[in-house]
């Protein structure tokens, strides 16, 4: 196990979601609410990933939608699309996601290892994977993924707004 999979331990909870055919998982600890896809204000020249920003009772949440970011199909809005409002670090981001499936609490012996493969997710944001009976889970290291370089976009953002 890697430092960032010692994140997800014995007993807890994650929150699960679908990205296209995949189910993924994050620590149900960062997710502040669950709430449906609405537009959002674009920001110039942000990549195509940060759909952009919405007020979410004062405060301004940059919204990034994980199909895009991680390549997984095209990027569709309907009823079942929501956005996962996070706190991560203080801040405050939204995910946008395909929808939310469980809340589920994993055992140590639950999570493997993430294997090194080429996939259209950057392993280095996989703490393991979670399987339960025929089901596999992608957990996220939503922390790594959002404190990634291509995340610091938030502060320029931030600064515009």
């Amino acid at each position: 196990m890697t430092a960032a999979t010692t994140a997800v331990t014995a007993g807890q909870e994650v929150l699960t979601y679908t990205l296209g055919n995949e189910e993924y998982g994050i620590d149900i600890l960062k997710v502040q609410e669950i709430r449906g896809y609405e537009p959002t204000t674009h920001i110039a020249n942000a990549p195509p990933f940060i759909k952009g920003v919405i007020n979410l009772r004062g405060t301004i949440v940059p919204i990034v939608d994980l199909r895009i970011r991680f390549n997984v199909g095209e990027a569709t809005y309907n009823e079942f699309t929501v956005v996962i409002v996070l706190n991560v670090h203080g801040r405050v981001v939204g995910i946008v996601v395909d929808g939310v499936s469980d809340v589920l609490a994993l055992k140590a012996e639950q999570i493997k290892p993430a294997p090194q493969f080429s996939s259209t997710v950057n392993t280095s944001y996989i703490d393991g994977l979670g399987t339960i009976d025929d089901r596999m889970i992608i957990l996220l290291d939503i922390e790594g993924l959002l404190a990634s370089a291509d995340m610091a976009l938030f502060e320029e953002m931030d600064s515009q707004t």
